[in-house]
C-alpha cells in the first residue's frame, strides 16, 4: 500500500524476539494528540502472547490514529498476524471514508477468514482484538471482538467502548451452533469447556460454535474527551474502568499512564499479559 505514509519516529513498535516488557510513545502530526503503551508478560510458562498497534499516518489527505490491543492464546501467531494485516485490511475497504462501519465489520471477517485458511502455518490458537481509528482527531470507531476493552473518559466519567464477549452472556448463540458452556467451581465460563471468550479470532477447532464479528461504537472526541484506554483482559480483571480511568488522568505522559496501569495489575497480582495503551487528546 504505497499511498500509506506514516510519520517517522512518531511511534515505536515491538518487533522481533518479544521481551518480558516493552513500552513507547508517540503523538499526532501536530503534536496535540499523544499517546503510550506499555506491556509486560503474565506469569504463566508461555511466551508473550499480547500484541498491539499504536501509530499515526497520513492517507488521502486524512489524519488517522491507528490503536489496538490483541490478546493471544495457544500461541501468538493469531495476535501476530493481526498486528500486521487487520488494519491494513480496513483500510484497503473500498467503502472506508464513506461507510467506516461496514469496511471494520467486513475486514474483521475477511481477516478471519485468512487466519483460518492459513491455519496450518498460523497454527489452532485465536485471539480477540480491540481496534480504535481516530479520524483528524475529531471521530473515533471503536470495534471489539473477545474481552479486550476500551474505555473513554469523558469530564472524569469512564464510559465503555466495547462489549466483553463471554460465553455466559452469549449462550444462546453458541448452544444455537451447537456448542455448549461450561461453568466448572473455580472456573470461569468457557466455550466447550475450552476457551473464556465467546468470540474470537481463529481458533479452528471451535470456530463452528463461536462468533468472529465485531461491536462497533462511534463516536465525536469534543472538548469534554480527555483520554482512551485500550487493554487486554490482564488490566481489566483486577481494575474497574473508573479506577483505570482515574489512575491515567492523573498523569499527564501517556507512556507514563500506561506503565502505571501495567505496574497497579500486577501488583494486583494479575497472571495474564497485561497490555495497555493509552490516548490522551489533550494537555
Amino acid at each position: 500500500m504505497d499511498r500509506l505514509c506514516c510519520f517517522s519516529g512518531s511511534y515505536s513498535k515491538l518487533v522481533g524476539g518479544r521481551s518480558s516488557s516493552s513500552s513507547g510513545k508517540g503523538k499526532s502530526h501536530e503534536g496535540l494528540i499523544k499517546f503510550g503503551f506499555s506491556l509486560v508478560k503474565g506469569k504463566a510458562n508461555h511466551p508473550m502472547e499480547d500484541y498491539h498497534v499504536a501509530k499515526f499516518m497520513q492517507i488521502e489527505g486524512h489524519e488517522l490514529g491507528l490503536f489496538a490491543i490483541y490478546d493471544g492464546h495457544l500461541g501468538d501467531t493469531v495476535p501476530s498476524y493481526l498486528q500486521k494485516h487487520l488494519f491494513s485490511n480496513i483500510l484497503k475497504e473500498e467503502e472506508f471514508w464513506v461507510d467506516p462501519n461496514r469496511s471494520i465489520s467486513k475486514a474483521y471477517e475477511k481477516t478471519d477468514q485468512a487466519i483460518l485458511s492459513h491455519s496450518s502455518d498460523l497454527g489452532r490458537g485465536g485471539s480477540t482484538a480491540v481496534t480504535a481509528i481516530l479520524m483528524n482527531g475529531q471521530k473515533l470507531w471503536v470495534a471489539n471482538v473477545g474481552d479486550s476493552r476500551a474505555v473513554l473518559s469523558r469530564g472524569g466519567q469512564a464510559i465503555q467502548m466495547s462489549i466483553d464477549h463471554e460465553p455466559n452472556t452469549e449462550r444462546g448463540s453458541i448452544e444455537n451452533k451447537g456448542g455448549f458452556v461450561s461453568n466448572m467451581p473455580g472456573d470461569v465460563p468457557r466455550v466447550n469447556g475450552q476457551l473464556a471468550v465467546s468470540r474470537a479470532f481463529g481458533d479452528k477447532s471451535l470456530k463452528s460454535h463461536l462468533r468472529s464479528d465485531p461491536d462497533i461504537q462511534e463516536t465525536l472526541v469534543d472538548a469534554n474527551t480527555e483520554l482512551l484506554i485500550l487493554a487486554s483482559d490482564g488490566l481489566w480483571k483486577v481494575m474497574p474502568n473508573q479506577e483505570a480511568v482515574d489512575i491515567a488522568r492523573r498523569i499527564k505522559d501517556p507512556q507514563k499512564a500506561a506503565k502505571q496501569l501495567t505496574a497497579e495489575a500486577l501488583k494486583r497480582d494479575s497472571k495474564d499479559d497485561i497490555s495497555c495503551v493509552v490516548v490522551r487528546f489533550k494537555g
